[in-house]
């Protein structure tokens, strides 16, 4: 038996991804923001940092075990009531991620012999949440509704439906039709599960999300909504009906046997709550800095995650790098995040840009790929 000299096979692994354009480098933030997810520059506001301080003197700064051993505090029942009433639904319960938050519900409700319909462009964390629970995944066109509605009712067998998507791609930049997967989900008994990861915070007129825009929020079995993004701390909140989230209390090993985060962040993230409800011109300001985004661009009107494809892992690379050189922070985005020739500039707007700063950069970005 030939033995495996596994130093030697990861070093190949590597270097094939270096020869790919694949390999990936630390790099910490420098210059404008053009590729975090804080679209409505919470995570450094004044408001947050001192009730997370404030918090940190009191509450100091682990939790020290579970929610289910000794790590449960009475801030972390209040943010998730506030958070329940926030989204309209009965109950949430807390995750440290949003990442755990979407493998809990995957590996906690289906059962073998249901069957989970993922659109193709899903996170990884719904891909990993699907391919690790005990039903049979089926995987649909992005975004293509009357594909779906043929696979589904091809589809037989007494099992639970689930239907499975993101309200807004963090890659693609674009809306999933949620009031036509809210139709299908009641003509075909499914239970819809929306990740608002990139939607909560921006959308809806309280800033509650995609589904709240939707109008279907009675048609939603749980949503998936994260913090770490427009609410700026961390963590994630899955919501939905007492008895669902009950049932993940008892059964999510994501969240039985992990440590709680640190009590402190339920802080931050009520400032968060509070500063979106009152300041709804922040969530204002940035899709109407998108829109100036797309147009100078030639695309269509839309979500304020904007992506310029262009094709190649290295001329990704290039374009980034120019950029960069320029004072923009803008990272090339390559496979397996995207599909294979599809790498691309992923434009992520926030609050704190200016129309004259995209100007700016579009003209770069035009002479830099040209």
């Amino acid at each position: 038996m030939q033995e495996i000299d596994l130093e030697q096979r990861v070093r190949d692994e590597l270097a094939e991804l270096n020869c790919a354009g694949l390999r990936r480098e630390f790099r910490e933030p420098s210059g404008i923001d053009l590729s975090s997810n804080d679209y409505l520059g919470l995570a450094a506001s004044p408001q947050l940092r001192q009730r997370m301080a404030a918090a940190l003197q009191r509450e100091g700064c682990g939790s020290t075990g579970s929610r289910l051993l000794r790590g449960h505090r009475d801030s972390f029942a209040c943010i998730e009531r506030r958070f329940a009433e926030f989204k309209h639904t009965e109950r949430s319960l807390y995750f440290s991620s949003g990442y755990l938050a979407n493998l809990a519900v995957l590996t906690s409700f289906p059962q073998a012999g249901d069957v989970i319909f993922s659109d193709e462009f899903n996170h990884a964390s719904l891909i990993d949440g699907a391919r690790l629970s005990r039903a049979r995944r089926v995987i649909f066109p992005h975004n293509d509704v009357t594909a779906l509605r043929r696979i589904m009712k091809e589809e037989g067998g007494a099992g639970q439906k689930f239907l499975v998507v993101e309200s807004l791609f963090s890659m693609e930049g674009d809306f999933a039709p949620l009031a036509d997967y809210a139709e299908l989900g009641r003509e075909t008994r499914a239970a819809l599960i929306v990740d608002e990861a990139h939607a909560v915070g921006v959308y809806g007129n309280r800033g509650s999300g995609l589904i709240e825009a939707a109008g279907i929020d009675d048609a939603v079995f749980l949503s998936v909504n994260t913090c770490g993004k427009a609410l700026g701390a961390a963590g994630a909140f899955v919501a939905g009906p007492d008895w669902a989230i009950e049932f993940l209390e008892q059964r999510a090993r994501q969240f039985i046997f992990s440590t709680a985060p640190p009590p402190a962040i339920a802080a931050a993230i009520d400032a968060s709550l509070t500063l979106i409800e009152a300041e709804p011109d922040r969530r204002a300001r940035v899709l109407q800095l998108a829109s100036h985004l797309r147009r100078r661009l030639g695309m269509p009107d839309g979500s304020q995650i904007v992506p310029v494809i262009l094709g190649s892992n290295e001329r990704a690379l290039s374009v980034a790098a120019t950029l960069q050189a320029e004072g923009f922070d803008v990272r090339a985005i390559r496979p397996p995040t995207v599909p294979e020739g599809t790498a691309r500039l992923r434009l992520s707007i926030n609050v704190n840009l200016t129309e004259a700063l995209l100007d700016r950069l579009v003209d770069l970005l035009c002479a830099a790929s040209s």
